[in-house]
């Protein structure tokens, strides 16, 4: 849509994400990739019945979400790693649902033999996919499949709202028909969108009067039964995106300014050190013993990516980083064979148990395998790097290139008429230093903009070797100049350690985008399946009950850092590429409970233990660990401060 958004149309998005295949990716994220495409993304339509004989390509196994997920994580995958094994995978999957579609336009499987029920939940999934595919390969059939199924949804909607997953997750319907409106405009689309909006979940209304700030479990669904869906950690991570998507047809600054709101909630209630929240099924507090479902991981970064485009807040890209960084990567085995249904920030065993800390989830929520627990996660997990590397760099409305979050890669664009490439040379987020080379025909002049951490106090940066620029944490710093042939900028973006206070009074460490962990010595057991794709439970070797020695105000003064060369697995216990020490005592009475490390003591606590030299690594390098700790007293009993 060219020309202006008035009144009862679409606001502008402040960024706009580039199209699948203008960023690739490079160096450690690139090896990344490419062991999620060796791993269970790469073959699971090979041997898993839910993807390999889906009801979606005409198979006898499930016909519901379960293939859609899958598809909408391998599609940008193949095409971000230029890879005709995947892509070939992903064309036969399009193809059979494009050229399937029902007369009256539905998509997919209906799911009774008198088409009577019509569930639209996993076709906003499919969409999802299919615009991807629509990017990178320009295939019409796209739009028009969408506009047809959207059709014959708004009249079923005249009929029967909304219902079920479909009514809590409606935004991302949202997301397809504003795509579709913006190359059609069509009034019928956006009364569409307005009619998912009135029968589906106000996650805005949700948090604005938020009551659910503890651990949901029996006893509380026992008196509110009507809870289930709103505190479903999936659906809430979905919902977190839904006031700014109605934000563009809304136009209410309400609607834009809610998330701000939203995430404070979630964090004060519900918050973990990675910036993301419990869910063990269902929100869970702030224990960082509880669980976060892989599922709501990878949907709070769609939704955070999401966020960006549409607000456009530097501060959405910091979360985003912690997440990515930390989260994500540490509910997978670095080969990326087997992923966890429940991670914890407190992680010391993770093993069957019917003896469970979580709220409604199985007693193999945490092991690692092909299925634990239920399959969404096998099905859902594969969006999360790759979509991460497609949001990396985005257009401004001014006409130039804002670096939303940093990872090597390279960008190719046409900017004022001109085809330009910028080039992202780093080991982010394992260093400081970022180099971004801007390569163009001609001279040329354009805004690059530069988000910069609101941890990066300190950060400059510098152009051609000409003198070092202060830049302002928590902001976008734009450089507005010639670019020429070859320009290179290189950004310091200084990472001091920090101390956050957590549940009971303990202490988390990070530096940068990092959160760091004690590593926890491991043991592997087998215990069903066949490796590759194997069930797996991991017992500790080493102790882990640990409390810190440390001024929580200067925490650099207890813990050191050191650097190691980035190898083939950098996600990885032994391949850390940052390792740090500090002092600490082991904490007796702090123990195993429920099959996990049992509730914090009330911070600070005394030891009379040795004092020993702990090793941290990043939480995204570990599989069992310890991240909120214990600050220790002296053995007075008094806090240990300068």
């Amino acid at each position: 849509m060219t020309g202006s958004y008035a009144r009862n149309m679409l606001a502008p998005p402040a960024l706009a994400p580039l199209p699948l295949g203008a960023i690739m990716p490079r160096g450690w994220l690139r090896d990344q990739l490419r062991i999620q495409a060796e791993g269970l993304s790469g073959h699971l339509d090979e041997f898993w019945p839910d993807v390999a004989d889906s009801g979606w390509i005409g198979g006898r196994a499930e016909g519901w979400e379960r293939g859609p997920y899958w598809l909408d994580g391998v599609t940008p995958l193949a095409f971000l790693l230029a890879d005709t094994g995947l892509q070939t995978k992903v064309q036969r999957w399009a193809d059979y649902i494009l050229s399937h579609q029902h007369p009256d336009g539905w998509l997919g499987p209906i799911r009774d033999a008198d088409r009577s029920e019509y569930d639209p939940w996993p076709v906003y999934v499919v969409l999802k996919a299919l615009r991807q595919y629509h990017e990178a390969t320009g295939d019409a059939r796209v739009p028009a499949a969408a506009t047809r199924f959207l059709q014959r949804l708004a009249s079923l909607l005249e009929e029967k709202p909304l219902s079920s997953w479909a009514s809590f997750r409606w935004a991302d319907l949202v997301l397809s028909v504003h795509w579709l409106w913006e190359r059609s405009p069509e009034r019928w689309l956006l009364a569409l969108a307005a009619k998912a909006r009135e029968s589906g979940l106000d996650w805005r209304a949700h948090f604005a009067d938020f009551m659910f700030t503890g651990r949901m479990d029996s006893e509380q669904f026992s008196r509110r039964p009507d809870a289930r869906m709103s505190t479903h950690v999936v659906n809430t991570a979905m919902g977190l995106k839904e006031p700014a998507v109605w934000y563009r047809q809304s136009h209410d600054p309400g609607d834009r300014e809610a998330i701000l709101h939203m995430l404070e909630m979630l964090d004060t209630y519900h918050g973990q050190a990675t910036g993301i929240f419990t869910g063990d099924e269902h929100l869970a507090g702030r224990n960082p013993s509880q669980g976060t479902e892989l599922c709501a991981v990878v949907e709070f970064m769609f939704s955070l990516e999401v966020l960006l485009s549409l607000l456009g807040e530097p501060a959405l890209a910091d979360r985003l980083e912690r997440v990515a960084f930390n989260a994500l990567p540490a509910t997978f085995s670095p080969d990326m064979w087997a992923h966890q249904y429940d991670q914890q920030a407190n992680q010391v065993m993770a093993c069957v148990a019917e003896d469970r800390i979580y709220t409604t989830n199985g007693g193999d929520a945490n092991i690692f395998g092909l299925a634990p627990n239920y399959g969404c996660c096998t099905a859902n997990m594969h969006q999360g790097w790759p979509k991460f590397a497609t949001h990396l760099w985005m257009r401004t409305l001014e006409g130039g290139l804002a670096a939303v979050a940093y990872a090597p890669c390279e960008v190719t664009a046409v900017v004022a008429g001109q085809p330009i490439r910028v080039t992202v040379a780093t080991e982010y987020p394992f260093s400081e230093e970022v180099q971004i080379t801007v390569s163009a025909p001609v001279s040329i002049r354009f805004p690059l903009e530069l988000r910069v951490p609101v941890w990066a106090e300190g950060a400059q940066v510098v152009i051609e070797g000409e003198r070092g620029v202060d830049v302002e944490p928590g902001r976008f710093h734009t450089i507005e100049r010639e670019w020429g042939k070859h320009t290179v900028a290189a950004l310091r973006l200084p990472m001091p350690v920090r101390c956050e206070r957590r549940y009971h009074g303990s202490v988390s460490i990070s530096r940068g985008p990092l959160v760091y962990s004690l590593r926890v010595g491991e043991q592997w057991r087998l215990i069903g399946g066949e490796p590759p794709h194997g069930d797996w439970e991991v017992h500790p070797t080493t102790p882990w009950n640990y409390g810190l020695e440390m001024d929580p105000a200067h925490p650099a003064r207890a813990i050191s850092f050191s650097h190691r060369p980035i190898g083939s697995q950098p996600f990885s216990p032994d391949g850390a590429p940052v390792v740090a020490r500090a002092q600490g005592r082991r904490v007796e009475g702090w123990v195993i409970e429920h099959n996990a490390a049992g509730t914090l003591p009330q911070s600070p606590v005394r030891s009379f233990a040795p004092r020993e030299e702990l090793v941290l690594i990043p939480y995204g390098c570990t599989n069992l660990r310890v991240t909120e700790f214990p600050l220790l007293a002296d053995l007075a009993g008094r806090p240990l401060s300068t």
